[in-house]
């Protein structure tokens, strides 16, 4: 049985990860190798399997500051390499706002979090779109990626439902920081769509030869 917002745990572990987020329903293979990031994991293994990943604003000295919104994930599957790495699977399940962090005393960081105000994280949204609607997010998108080099497998992608094919776009495409943590804070699947075009209409253009991405 799917968990209610107020059965989530208050304080949860996070994993500050630059140019990196995760939506809910989304699914991310990560290659967990740093000792810090290996105890984060094996205490998770331990309770809820929740961890938080959120991006880090800036850096002051070793103490990151980080961004107010992360998303917080499941781990469902996990393995251990002969080198002593741990490749785990997340799972977002719903977005999380930080209160205040925790000494703890441990290599990594904890804090404690709200949920209540992503409640609909929890609920697949039956906004007003259909995947027509998409038709240029994803003509732009392949032209940028294709131009970059990335590799997408674009038949996955269109299996899922919409606000999974949005949420996965805004995740895998090659953005800043800080477009991908207001592609994070948008209030609904709507939202997320325009902001996703508005940022895609920047890089179309090729401002270095003036030519439109083909």
């Amino acid at each position: 049985m799917k968990k209610k917002i107020d059965q989530f745990p208050n304080k949860i572990p996070v994993f500050p990860l630059s140019n990196f987020i995760i939506f809910p329903r989304t699914t991310v293979p990560l290659n967990i190798f740093e000792p810090r990031y290996i105890d984060m994991v094996d205490d998770a293994m331990k309770s809820d399997r929740i961890i938080g990943m959120i991006q880090p604003k800036k850096y002051n000295q070793n103490n990151k500051i980080l961004y107010n919104i992360g998303c917080a994930g499941k781990i469902t599957s996990f393995n251990e390499t002969e080198d002593g790495r741990y490749l785990i699977v997340l799972v977002g399940i719903s977005r999380f706002r930080i209160i205040d962090e925790i000494d703890n005393k441990k290599l990594y960081r904890e804090y404690s979090v709200n949920f209540d105000e992503f409640k609909n994280d929890l609920v697949e949204e039956k906004e007003d779109l259909k995947f027509s609607d998409l038709k240029l997010i994803f003509k732009d998108i392949k032209s940028l990626l294709t131009k970059q080099g990335y590799v997408i497998n674009w038949k996955d992608i269109e299996k899922q439902n919409l606000d999974q094919t949005i949420n996965t776009l805004s995740m895998a495409s090659p953005f800043t920081l800080e477009e991908k943590q207001v592609l994070l804070e948008t209030s609904n699947i709507s939202e997320r769509k325009k902001k996703l075009e508005e940022i895609l209409s920047t890089y179309v253009v090729d401002n270095f030869s003036n030519n439109t991405i083909q």
